[in-house]
């Protein structure tokens, strides 16, 4: 499974965005692949289509993309409480690694910061 970044989904669902065709470039390169995302990724990501009504699109393309919730086991909790203090990241690209640790997954995202604490930890990291 590849886990998405919010900064992967939040570039390709708005044309505007500076990362849009870089986005798009990157999901038609990994389609034959599973793809997830934490649940805290999922709402960033949708929280610009709720603003702007545009909900119902943005969970349709998701769904296109058959981009599935990566369901965090119940000590989650404190699995990122470890490593927020040992990446200094924040908690949703804490949410990701954890995310990516719990499916044995790859990584998609643009964030350097975020890819690079993936590569630490041995994970593939696709920024196109």
């Amino acid at each position: 499974m590849i886990v998405l970044d919010a900064s992967v989904l939040i570039a390709h669902l708005d044309a505007a965005d500076a990362h849009h065709e870089r986005a798009s470039a990157l999901l038609r390169d990994i389609a034959d692949e599973p793809l997830g995302a934490s649940p805290l990724s999922l709402a960033e990501v949708l929280v610009g289509p709720a603003r702007a009504g545009q909900l119902d699109r943005a969970t349709a393309v998701l769904h296109q993309l058959y981009v599935t919730s990566v369901r965090l086991d119940d000590d989650a909790p404190t699995r990122l409480a470890v490593l927020r203090a040992g990446t200094n990241l924040k908690l949703p690209d804490c949410c990701v690694l954890l995310a990516a640790e719990h499916t044995h997954g790859a990584v998609a995202t643009f964030d350097d910061r975020l890819a690079t604490a993936a590569r630490e930890r041995g994970f593939v990291v696709r920024d196109r």
